[in-house]
């Protein structure tokens, strides 16, 4: 699984997590800050990312229009970037998030 992370979470989170997920990217290492969201949906979805935000939008997307791409949405999301981090972590082993093409949104919390 690779991850595209959202404007909304740190660059630093790319390379803290290579080895749980590469070939992962920030949207500013695709020249996508400030893109509307339905341009970073057709982005994912072509290259087989996850969208991982704390923006509700991507979250409305994944529930309106369905996989691909699916979405890890960190909700009420005010963390510093190292909870991100932890969670991320955590939650790697829902490898059923992954292998389930009918699964688009994974709803994740600090706790």
């Amino acid at each position: 699984m690779k991850l595209l992370l959202d404007e909304n979470l740190s660059r630093k989170l790319v390379v803290r997590l290579a080895e749980l997920y590469p070939e992962s990217a920030h949207v500013v290492e695709l020249d996508l800050p400030e893109r509307p969201d339905r341009e970073i949906w057709e982005v994912a979805k072509s290259r087989d990312f996850v969208i991982v935000s704390t923006d509700r939008d991507f979250y409305e997307l994944a529930t309106t229009i369905g996989p691909p791409p699916k979405v890890a949405w960190l909700r009420r999301w005010t963390h510093p970037a190292r909870d991100a981090e932890m969670v991320l972590r955590r939650e790697a082993i829902r490898t059923e998030f992954s292998a389930d093409p009918e699964l688009g949104v994974l709803v994740l919390d600090r706790n």
